[in-house]
């Protein structure tokens, strides 16, 4: 008895199996909800697609192309970083022609002590116009200016 139920379990077994292959066929995509909004699974390929809900509508986006796009941007960012390290180090280093003909300490200290000189004098002269200021009378008439 048991001889005759072995095939038959068998051909269960097989037609069970080849149902659910049959199943996964004919459904072409499955769709899972995600907090988001829902990931959508090509079921012949494997792709994935992102997808929202958007005026009643489910708007899917391949979720390959996402992963391009941030690539490509990182790619992007990753130069830029690079174009500015590259800047950043070569700010360090001054060309033969401007390092040769920058001033020696002696001209840079007589330069800072000439605009010493004027800045001290500028600011004489403008405390003597404020004095001059104070001692006029006032005419409400005119105002001043300063």
């Amino acid at each position: 008895m048991s001889r005759t139920l072995a095939p038959f379990a068998f051909l269960a077994a097989a037609s069970l199996f080849a149902g659910s292959a049959t199943a996964q066929e004919t459904t072409s995509y499955s769709l899972e909800k995600t907090a988001d909004g829902y990931v959508r699974m090509n079921n012949k390929t494997g792709e994935m697609s992102i997808c929202h809900e958007k005026l009643g509508q489910l708007v899917c986006k391949v979720a390959a192309e996402e992963r391009t796009l941030y690539e490509e941007d990182i790619a992007d960012l990753k130069a830029r970083v690079a174009k500015l390290e590259d800047t950043v180090a070569g700010i360090g280093k001054l060309p033969p022609v401007v390092r040769d003909n920058l001033p020696s300490d002696e001209d840079f200290e007589k330069g800072l002590s000439y605009m010493e000189k004027f800045m001290r004098r500028f600011m004489g002269l403008a405390k003597e116009l404020d004095g001059e200021n104070k001692d006029a009378p006032s005419n409400p008439a005119v105002p001043q200016k300063t």
